[in-house]
């Protein structure tokens, strides 16, 4: 009976992925005027084993002067979450929606954290609605229907 107990476990927490560039530093250092901030976000989720799924929140951020770049910080937080023994449009529903919750609030940290460190004023990233994005996608998906299956969990949203 304990075998068809539902699951749902936090494996790990981890920065996957970092990068930080200024590519047109000291001279743009110099300049004066307000900066315009673009900032996307991607999700992405796959399984790595049997019951266990990597699930990964993506922040790019491109802050410009004019038509420079005064910097472009790009931070891929990532979690391992076993999930066992729930119905698959639940668990669909963890992987898109709580899994990105709780990997959220690592990445808003980094992210402000890089940019003080590199010495520019934080970039505070927003609260995601991840309820609302799963729901947008699932009517995406119901629109497109027809176009194949889906072996394996795999979310991949932007954000602008």
């Amino acid at each position: 009976m304990s075998d068809a107990t539902p699951v749902f476990q936090i494996q790990r927490m981890y920065l996957k992925d970092l990068s930080l560039e200024q590519p047109n530093s000291p001279q743009i250092l110099l300049e004066q005027a307000q900066p315009q901030v673009d900032i996307h976000l991607a999700m992405g989720a796959g399984q790595v084993a049997d019951g266990v799924f990597e699930v990964t929140v993506t922040a790019t951020v491109t802050t410009k002067l004019k038509d420079k770049t005064l910097f472009l910080v790009e931070a891929k937080q990532a979690g391992i979450f076993e999930i066992r023994n729930v119905p698959e449009e639940q668990k669909q529903g963890i992987l898109s929606i709580v899994c990105p919750q709780m990997i959220y609030p690592y990445l808003r940290a980094i992210v402000s954290d890089i940019c003080t460190r590199a010495g520019f004023p934080p970039i505070m990233l927003t609260e995601v609605n991840f309820q609302a994005m799963f729901e947008a996608q699932q009517a995406q998906a119901e629109a497109a229907a027809g176009n194949g299956g889906d072996d394996a969990p795999r979310i991949i949203t932007t954000l602008n």
